[in-house]
């Protein structure tokens, strides 16, 4: 499908890239910004126009379920934490995109940046488990399609390995596609 260069959505800390997946498959031109794949969100060079922006900043030092390791890490953990939401929110501010959004769940995020827009679970829009996230930020609020959680405590419950992080952190795909039906 052909790219429609003015309609720039940033992922900002993609990691997968499931939150910006149903733009790239409608032809947005998106652009995934993540330190695995070498891109800095604190030292990036920005596009002139920027449609929209989708934020998924690290939540490790941020959520409330490490936070039996917040006092062992210190304060370097958490401002190391900060130092990439306040490069993504300077971001929104400089390109003043359509809309954007940054989520992070249950954690002490909300000590800095206020109370999210929206709170959900990933069966508020049709995934089958819960993971109580907010989002921050501008944009149209998805359209619900709730179903019963047949996992309530699957991400709580996954089991160790060394990918467990990023399997937490995958973005539900039921509220990636309403999201973007909501802010195309």
């Amino acid at each position: 499908m052909k790219s429609k260069p003015d309609k720039i959505i940033l992922d900002l800390c993609a990691g997968t890239g499931a939150w910006s997946e149903p733009y790239l498959q409608a032809g947005y031109d998106v652009h995934r910004i993540d330190i695995e794949t070498g891109q800095d969100v604190r030292l990036l060079g920005l596009p002139q126009t920027v449609y929209g922006i989708l934020i998924a900043p690290p939540c490790t030092n941020l959520a409330v379920s490490g936070a039996r390791w917040w006092a062992s890490k210190g304060d370097g953990a958490l401002l190391e934490a900060l130092s990439i939401v306040d490069a993504c929110l300077r971001i929104v501010l400089i390109t003043q995109p359509n809309f954007w959004a940054l989520e992070n769940p249950v954690g002490r995020l909300t000590r800095f940046i206020g109370k999210p827009v929206l709170w959900f679970h990933p069966s508020d829009y049709g995934d089958f488990w819960h993971k109580k996230t907010g989002i921050w930020g501008r944009f149209n609020i998805p359209q619900m399609n709730p179903v019963l959680p047949l996992e309530k405590d699957r991400i709580h419950k996954m089991a160790p390995s060394v990918n467990r992080g990023k399997q937490r952190a995958v973005t539900p795909p039921g509220f990636a596609q309403a999201f973007f039906e909501a802010n195309r």
